[in-house]
């Protein structure tokens, strides 16, 4: 194999290398090329990929004007659609390493390994509870609270709704999901969580408010959705509440929890607010920028899953396309313009801080999730804009009110994911309706106020965004509150020794450094 790689990337080895038994180790030239090579070769397979499905969409779209198929036609738009739902299910699903390297990054050393474990944790946990409970209380049918059905995944039906996709490849979406969510979380609490506390207040984020808060908006039968018809919640408004990807169900959920938690335990030990010591106060420095960055990058590739698998149609090619322009531009504005308000009137005023830069981006991405399918380009660049200067905004404000959120988790999700629903009442283009198995349905386009749709898309936004964050805060900070008050070592906080000892939570919770000596 090494000589294989070797003539692959034009090596020429001399007569005493060849003669002799040992691996000679490639140079860093050599690995680049050949990594270079290996990449662009899956990217040529990847575009393969997708051009057979975009040929074979525009293939079978003239000849069934009628959306009439044949039972292998729909077999063979059921199998492509269900891969692209795998396919954007894996790429959610690596956004873990992201926000690992992301909140480890912004995190001290003596943090390093909490936040690894934690994060590992809740992906296992989330694995095991969506499976039972969580899957059941947010997709089955039920009634406008609470899916009633599919417990353990026991009854559910070969495919989800009319997708005609296999359940068990909707659960694996929808798993990544929901790990995200409960991953949030953890960054707002770096440092004096408790690991058995963790473990209780991801139960109960998980198993039950999660699932449960998402049927609402997101479940067939949730008193969101069904909002504005006859004989549901509020029908004078005449339309329901929209979140095409996650902008309430996952990032606000996610966001206003982290602020409810981020409230109970209180802040680091040390701790000091910029309002308290304009000299010494502010945010600990992050132990290590390059990984936060690298990790900042890896959940804005994750996106492209988010976003445009939320279709769970490769058939609407349109649609996919457009959400992830829309999605990049929003990224592209947000950081930015977090750049940008930092250099001119941030704490390090006439330098390009990077901190607030990558929060930006993530900003834009968390902001553009929900209207992406519905807004223009030029929509998405503004509605990210507005994002990075949230960001400055609602960091500092964390901070004014003396909230220790070691990653910006409350602004970059919360704020975000508030400003990035109601933002689909004013820029929805009025150009585009539902994305569908076999292609997008514009018949009946979703028109936001600034394209002369009137108030109600963006009436129906504020209610369903109002209700799930007082919702979430509500049930979430009661949840913390009553952790906090268990006695140790099952309480939310870890006790003060594990913050003030040498190697900090690490050693106290998990015996080891993240950088030991050697």
């Amino acid at each position: 194999m090494l000589r294989l790689a070797r003539s692959f990337v034009g090596l020429k080895a001399g007569s005493d290398r060849s003669a002799s038994p040992r691996a000679v180790p490639m140079t860093r030239a050599e690995k680049l090329r050949l990594g270079a090579a290996v990449f662009g070769g899956k990217m040529v397979g990847l575009a393969l990929i997708m051009l057979a499905i975009f040929c074979y969409q525009n293939f079978i779209s003239p000849a069934h004007a009628a959306d009439e198929y044949t039972k292998n036609e729909l077999n063979m738009i059921n199998t492509i659609n269900t891969v692209w739902v795998l396919v954007a299910a894996f790429l959610v699903f690596g956004m873990q390493a992201g926000f690992v390297m992301l909140e480890a990054g912004f995190a001290r050393t003596r943090e390093t390994v909490n936040v690894l474990m934690e994060c590992i944790f809740d992906t296992c946990l989330c694995g095991f509870l969506f499976w039972a409970i969580g899957y059941a209380f947010m997709f089955s049918h039920g009634n406008g609270f609470i899916g009633q059905n599919w417990f353990f995944l026991s009854g559910a039906p070969a495919t989800y709704e009319a997708y005609g996709i296999p359940i068990l490849a909707h659960w694996v979406f929808q798993f990544a999901f929901a790990d995200t969510c409960s991953t949030i979380v953890s960054g707002a609490m770096i440092g004096r969580t408790s690991f058995r506390g963790d473990i209780l207040y991801s139960i109960g984020i998980t198993g039950f408010i999660y699932p449960i808060l998402g049927h609402w908006a997101w479940g067939p039968d949730g008193f969101l959705v069904t909002m504005g018809t006859p004989g549901n919640f509020l029908p004078s408004i005449g339309t329901g509440f929209r979140d095409f990807a996650g902008s309430t169900v996952v990032h606000t959920i996610g966001g206003v929890a982290s602020l409810a938690g981020a409230i109970a335990l209180g802040p680091r030990l040390g701790r000091i607010f910029a309002r308290d010591d304009k000299k010494r106060g502010g945010m600990p420095p992050p132990h290590n920028l390059t990984i936060a960055a690298v990790g900042g990058f890896l959940l804005w590739f994750g996106w492209y899953g988010f976003n445009p698998g939320s279709t769970l149609s490769a058939m609407d090619a349109q649609g996919i396309g457009r959400v992830a322009a829309n999605t990049t531009l929003a990224a592209c504005s947000g950081g930015m313009a977090a750049m940008i308000i930092a250099f001119m009137i941030g704490p390090t005023k006439g330098k390009f801080d990077i901190g607030y830069t990558v929060n930006g981006f993530l900003a834009g991405l968390v902001a553009i999730t929900c209207p992406c399918y519905w807004v223009s380009p030029l929509g998405s660049l503004i509605l990210g804009f507005v994002a990075g200067l949230l960001v400055y905004i609602g960091i500092n404000l964390v901070e004014w009110f003396r909230i220790d959120d070691p990653v910006g988790a409350v602004t970059v999700h919360g704020i975000n994911g508030i400003w990035g629903t109601i933002a689909l009442g004013l820029f929805a283009s009025g150009e585009y309706g539902v994305t569908g198995p076999t292609g997008a349905d514009n018949s009946a386009p979703v028109k936001g106020l600034f394209y002369g749709g009137g108030p109600q898309v963006l009436i129906a936004q504020l209610i369903g965004s109002f209700i799930i964050t007082a919702a979430t805060f509500i049930i979430t900070f009661t949840m913390m509150w009553i952790i906090r008050k268990l006695p140790h070592p099952f309480n939310l906080r870890v006790e003060a020794a594990g913050e003030t000892m040498t190697g900090g939570i690490d050693v106290f919770e998990h015996g080891i450094e993240a950088y030991p000596a050697q």
